[in-house]
């Protein structure tokens, strides 16, 4: 069973940075898509970004873009999630998320392993 520990949340004020990280219990996750998603109170579990982690193509919903980089350390089999100029719409549960199949996808049910999350909360 493959393993996804997600960190890095927190409170920050408008405009603030923080940086998620997920680390994953299998190297072989080197050929797997990496994404991350995000759930606020009383709304349906969205796509933020993936990455497919040997190729390092990416893909970001257009309410990150240019906002939060995602990327990825081999070496340390871990995917990051790079936020910048956070909004209060940003607030929410992050969830990391693995799929071993596949190419990047936006879509919740084609990710076969999930995180427990990490909680972001954007003050304005």
């Amino acid at each position: 069973q493959v393993q996804l520990v997600e960190s890095g949340g927190g409170l920050v004020q408008a405009g603030g940075s923080l940086r998620l990280s997920c680390v994953a219990s299998e190297r072989t996750f080197s050929s797997y898509v990496m994404g991350w998603f995000r759930q606020a109170p009383g709304k349906e579990r969205e796509f933020v970004a993936a990455t497919r982690w040997s190729y390092g193509s990416v893909y970001y919903a257009d309410s990150v873009k240019g906002r939060f980089t995602i990327s990825r350390d081999n070496a340390k089999n871990t995917v990051y999630l790079q936020m910048n100029s956070l909004k209060p719409e940003d607030t929410a549960l992050y969830y990391c998320a693995a799929r071993k199949i596949g190419l990047l996808s936006t879509t919740p049910d084609l990710y076969d392993y999930w995180g427990q999350g990490t909680q972001v909360t954007v003050s304005s």
